[in-house]
């Protein structure tokens, strides 16, 4: 009788590699390059690519577990934030404002990333970089799921929180993180990784997470905390797919350090500029602020961005081309983009102030050198008008820059009393831009940005009404028609915050005046 073999179990190297590398295999009918033509058109060169490296080392057994748990007391903390009506626990109705810019300009990004990743991941004939991209393209998805539902509790008692997902695809300002990832996932899956998983994940994402999820805590926003913290432990696997990503590609072959050298240059670019919405929620629509966008920059991206292309000069990579731009704008965007939000305010679905006077003052204290300069007067003025009946409103539409799609509002490096304006000619039109980068991303590849959805022509073309709007009925109002067709109700979702729905109704609840809303 012959003695029973016992199987050696596997090691956790071993079993990693047997789910994840061992599930590739050679196609034989079709040649490999046939099924996977796309990891190669952009002309980055992979010779190996069992040298691609996964420092999580997660297989999928393990990570369905570990985010099975998260979930767990994700909707646990949700479900008691809200039987216990924490709305209620927030500092100030204004604060609901930030909630909105969220939900509707960054939690749908968490969807695109979903399908960006869905797509690439099936592009590459590595396997191990299919499943990464598998790992968090289910992540992202769960984002996306996970930031709805804990802000649906909000939908219920304010306003501008009941469209989305419809005015993600209309609303102008939201044509500017819509066109940064309809930009990356139409381009080749490595520039997509560089795009999304290390300019934007890697370099740039604590700008987004870290503010929103403090300015959430320091305002008595819990649900949004946990959220936050539970997709922030998802980011830091993002992040390593990022640089890993990039050392990959610089380390398989010389050739392809300008192609990537010149997809940061662009990525970084695009990402800083999407980020403007950002510095405006950190410094302008907090009634706590945490710290400001300055601040912010200095200590997520600065410090951090100086370490980083140290490392990657070893393989020939330098710092971004906006970088400087970037650094010096950091005491700029922040003002410039609210300011532009105050004066369109009347066709976007949340309220904008004017800041009160200890909120300048702090303003003075983070910006020493420009906002008493270049700002403050601005908002003194506005002020004035505003306590003698003309808030202003602006009612023409803005020119765009055809890249990043944001008004041209951003000044000139070097002199923030001049606009910035860039144009290019293709084709026999003429395009605008608000700065040398974003002419130059045009530059590369024009046949690409002639295509822009920009709101403003969009609007004037007649293509941004409702079915059946006739536009030469008498006392037709093409505002009023825009925001039928953005799902946006005049007055109740816009306008200034100074006796809002939302100010008064918060004002109740919490047994308030309506100036003030203290508890």
């Amino acid at each position: 009788m012959d003695t029973p073999v016992i199987k050696k179990k596997l090691g956790l190297k071993e079993r990693y590699a047997a789910m994840t590398r061992g599930l590739a295999w050679d196609t034989t009918y079709q040649p490999m390059d046939k099924v996977f033509p796309y990891d190669k058109y952009e002309g980055i060169k992979i010779h190996d690519w069992d040298k691609w490296e996964d420092p999580f080392r997660l297989t999928m057994d393990a990570y369905w577990k570990y985010q099975g748990e998260k979930e767990k007391k994700l909707y646990a903390v949700i479900e008691a934030f809200a039987q216990n009506n924490g709305q209620l626990g927030v500092t100030d109705a204004r604060y609901i404002n930030a909630l909105k810019l969220f939900l509707t300009g960054v939690t749908p990004l968490e969807y695109y990333a979903y399908r960006g990743f869905a797509h690439v991941g099936r592009q590459f004939t590595g396997a191990g970089a299919r499943v990464a991209c598998q790992m968090q393209s289910i992540d992202e998805l769960r984002h996306y799921q996970t930031e709805t539902h804990a802000l649906s509790h909000y939908n219920k008692y304010f306003n501008g929180l009941h469209s989305a997902k419809h005015m993600f695809d209309r609303v102008w300002y939201l044509s500017v993180p819509k066109s940064f990832f309809e930009d990356a996932y139409t381009g080749g899956p490595f520039e997509f990784l560089t795009a999304v998983s290390f300019s934007f994940e890697y370099v740039l994402t604590n700008l987004l997470f870290v503010p929103f999820m403090s300015g959430a805590a320091h305002n008595g926003d819990m649900s949004t905390v946990t959220f936050g913290f539970s997709a922030q432990s998802d980011e830091s696997r993002h992040m390593t797919l990022g640089i890993e990503c990039i050392k990959f590609m610089l380390e398989q072959d010389p050739d392809n350090v300008p192609i990537v050298q010149g997809w940061i240059d662009k990525w970084f670019w695009r990402g800083y500029r999407l980020l403007s919405i950002v510095a405006m929620m950190q410094d302008y629509m907090l009634p706590k602020r945490v710290m400001s966008w300055r601040e912010s920059w200095e200590m997520y991206v600065e410090e951090n961005g100086e370490s980083l292309f140290k490392d990657l000069a070893r393989y020939g990579i330098r710092k971004p081309k906006g970088w400087i731009q970037a650094c010096e704008g950091k005491d700029h965007i922040s003002h410039q983009t609210f300011a532009v939000f105050y004066n369109y305010n009347a066709a976007a679905p949340l309220h904008t102030w004017i800041p009160k006077e200890e909120e300048m003052a702090w303003l003075s204290e983070k910006y020493p050198e420009t906002f008493d300069a270049l700002y403050k007067p601005r908002w003194d003025y506005w002020r004035e008008q505003a306590d003698q009946g003309n808030r202003f409103y602006q009612k023409t539409l803005p020119m765009l820059c055809q890249t990043c799609q944001i008004p041209m509002i951003f000044t000139e490096p070097g002199d923030a009393t001049k606009i910035a304006y860039r144009e290019s000619d293709h084709k026999g039109d003429k395009y605008h831009f608000c700065s040398d980068h974003c002419k130059e991303i045009f530059d590369n590849e024009p046949e690409k940005y002639v295509q822009a959805w920009l709101p403003p022509q969009q609007i004037y073309q007649g293509h941004c009404f409702k079915e059946g709007v006739d536009p030469t009925a008498e006392g037709f109002d093409p505002l009023l028609a825009v925001l039928d067709y953005y799902n946006m109700t005049v007055g109740r979702d816009n306008f200034d915050f100074e006796g809002s729905e939302d100010q008064k109704n918060f004002a109740a609840w919490c047994g308030d005046s309506v100036e003030g809303n203290k508890k």
